[in-house]
């Protein structure tokens, strides 16, 4: 009996479709919505500025502009290309890395942006794809790296180095997702089963040390822990984030109702987005939300095994970092709008505002486009490089 990845490839070669066209469609109707989005969770932010009421609309919309720019290009780059230039890539991100913690722009207190001309760069949301892209080159040209920890060590120094800049500015969000997402390859690369659950035991130590070390880590973790104890200052951003979802009830309270964005709830055009959604949208416009982001991962997915099953491991490694990446930063995202993780300032995916998230993000949805193309082209009887 044919099983069904074998019947989906048969029915992919049939459509004549190039291109996975509902991931692209997704993928346009999730950065127009965030658009929709920014602009109604702003307006009170341009307003204290003394600035147009569009001003953080027009700033996202020209980050998107400069997205697709750079997005229509690459996507006529082979895989094989981004795993002969992963080298200089990488590279690039760690000398960022580096030069943010000297010349960066500080914001709440976190050395994380370049400010250059009109544009803040973070470095972390690059090394993030590095990461991905490093990951899957080595898994791919140094397969013995995966039967134990010791051989690992060596080129994931590389990785530390990185985790530890990216510590010093500080962002432990982003240092977070980066570990989840080595841990995630590691994993579905089969890593050693008692390797892995080893050096999963390590990490958990070494954050709840991280943790322990920092006061203000501390602090937020006792916000997360009884927010309304301090609701005026630890549990401050959860509980309107709490209270902004709870007005909204099922179906919301209209597009650019929202009272908590105008007067209480603070980043609500960048971390707490989704809050604004719940009570603009409701209950079931999260739920659309959320599912959007559940079928993004699973198509990652998808792809990457069909990568996998046609021997093009790089590509299909890429894909897998890609779907990790995402399921885990809308996961951190939406989980502390709603209050089941401790604050982190990370952007959700597609959806905050924010030019460097934007760009990178676009950037991982075209890979994933094209592994999608040389997947069915090879299909197709096409000869692609894995």
């Amino acid at each position: 009996m044919m099983n069904l990845s074998k019947i989906l490839d048969r029915q992919i070669v049939r459509s004549g479709q190039k291109i996975d066209v509902s991931l692209l469609w997704t993928t346009i109707l999730m950065t127009a919505f965030s658009l929709l989005m920014i602009y109604s969770a702003s307006i009170a932010y341009a307003a204290d500025e003394g600035g147009d009421q569009y001003s953080f609309l027009y700033k996202q919309a020209g980050f998107i502009g400069l997205s697709m720019i750079v997005c229509v290009p690459i996507s006529f780059f082979k895989m094989n290309f981004w795993k002969k230039i992963m080298p200089w890539y990488f590279a690039l991100c760690g000398i960022l890395l580096v030069v943010v913690l000297g010349v960066g722009r500080e914001i709440n207190g976190a050395t994380r942006w370049l400010h250059i001309g009109p544009i803040n760069l973070q470095p972390t949301e690059m090394f993030k794809l590095a990461a991905v892209l490093y990951l899957a080159s080595l898994f791919t040209r140094k397969a013995e790296v995966l039967q134990s920890v010791k051989k690992i060590i060596k080129p994931g120094s590389l990785l530390v180095v990185g985790l530890i800049l990216i510590l010093a500015q500080p962002d432990f969000g982003s240092f977070v997702v980066i570990i989840v997402i080595i841990m995630g390859m590691l994993f579905l690369a089969g890593f050693p089963w008692k390797y892995f659950a080893m050096m999963v035991l390590m990490v958990l130590i070494g954050m709840g040390g991280l943790i322990l070390a920092a006061p203000y880590r501390m602090a937020r973790m006792a916000g997360f822990l009884n927010p309304w104890e301090d609701p005026l200052g630890k549990g401050y951003q959860l509980t309107h984030s709490l209270m902004a979802i709870a007005r909204g009830e099922w179906f919301g309270v209209g597009l650019g109702a929202s009272l908590e964005k105008r007067f209480y709830l603070p980043e609500a055009h960048t971390d707490f987005i989704f809050a604004v959604i719940g009570e603009e949208f409701g209950f079931l416009g999260m739920c659309v939300l959320v599912f959007c982001y559940g079928w993004l991962v699973v198509r990652a997915f998808s792809i990457g095994k069909q990568a996998c099953d046609l021997d093009l491991i790089f590509s299909a490694y890429v894909a897998n970092g890609i779907g990790i990446w995402i399921g885990i930063q809308s996961f951190f995202n939406i989980g502390v709008n709603i209050g089941i993780l401790p604050t982190k300032g990370l952007p959700l995916p597609l959806m905050s505002y924010g030019g460097s998230a934007v760009l990178v993000m676009l950037v991982c949805m075209t890979l994933l486009l094209r592994i999608d193309y040389e997947n069915r082209q090879k299909m197709r009887g096409y000869q692609i490089e894995g």
